[in-house]
């Protein structure tokens, strides 16, 4: 399979020298589209738009307060897609949301409204390797790359599956749990940077209760980079896009200097 614009931009930047960074935003949540480009202009290299749900399993306060506001204020799957498409903002997107909705508006029509919408990708955590054939196809028919992820626990065989059928990068938890702010970077994230390193050559990100800078430098030198969302989030909803801005322009420094 052809490498797709998530992956190949991913590795251009990584081949460029960077260490990547993938805030996560929760789409339909007031000017959402504002911060995301917030985040952009301040250095992400990719944003990951949650659509929200309401039995988010694998989300903790932060992110569940967040989708609460959003679905209150009457956000849908197909509208967030549809005001995506307006976001010309110079790096891929990727949704992350859970497999009921993409279910209840069928995978094709879902992967096709990706497409259509300029969405590089999706995460369906709650989607497992072995139940992939259904969304997997759909996706691929219409060049969405379907993000997997890996947990500190999956064993050696299933991690390396994991990471060939896996499409733009390979989403690496850094601990057992839901996301979430964290005093430190967990003991796992070492070991599940490294396994990935030592599995794929694709961009390797570790993703949840990853909170500030020191924890995003920390969490690049086992992987190519992280994703960050409760931390982004609970800015967000106390200070809107230049709260997004400001955070993100941290973030981006300390990778950029370290």
């Amino acid at each position: 399979m052809t490498t797709g614009v998530l992956e190949s931009h991913l590795r251009a930047r990584r081949e460029a020298g960077a260490k990547l960074l993938v805030p996560y935003v929760t789409g339909g949540l007031g000017d959402w589209r504002a911060v995301v480009r917030a985040v952009v202009d301040a250095g992400a290299d990719a944003v990951e738009i949650g659509i929200p749900f309401s039995d988010p399993v694998m989300d903790g306060v932060t992110i569940q307060a967040a989708s609460s506001q959003a679905l209150a204020a009457g956000a849908t799957p197909i509208g967030i897609i549809a005001e995506a498409a307006t976001l010309d903002v110079g790096v891929p997107l990727v949704v992350m949301t859970y497999t009921n909705p993409v279910g209840h508006m069928g995978f094709r029509r879902f992967a096709a409204a990706l497409h259509d919408s300029g969405i590089a990708g999706a995460i369906l955590p709650d989607l497992p390797l072995d139940e992939l054939d259904g969304w997997g196809d759909a996706a691929d028919a219409h060049d969405v790359e379907t993000v997997l992820l890996a947990a500190p626990n999956t064993p050696e065989e299933r991690l390396q599956a994991i990471c060939e059928r896996s499409r733009g990068f390979v989403y690496g938890v850094s601990l057992l749990g839901i996301t979430g702010e964290r005093a430190s970077l967990a003991e796992q994230a070492a070991g599940m940077g490294k396994r990935l390193k030592a599995t794929t050559d694709k961009p390797a990100l570790l993703g949840i209760g990853i909170s500030n800078a020191e924890q995003v430098v920390e969490a690049s030198r086992y992987a190519d980079g992280a994703i960050v969302g409760s931390a982004l989030m609970a800015r967000v909803m106390d200070g809107g896009p230049d709260a997004a801005h400001e955070f993100v322009t941290e973030l981006r420094s300390a990778l950029d200097t370290q």
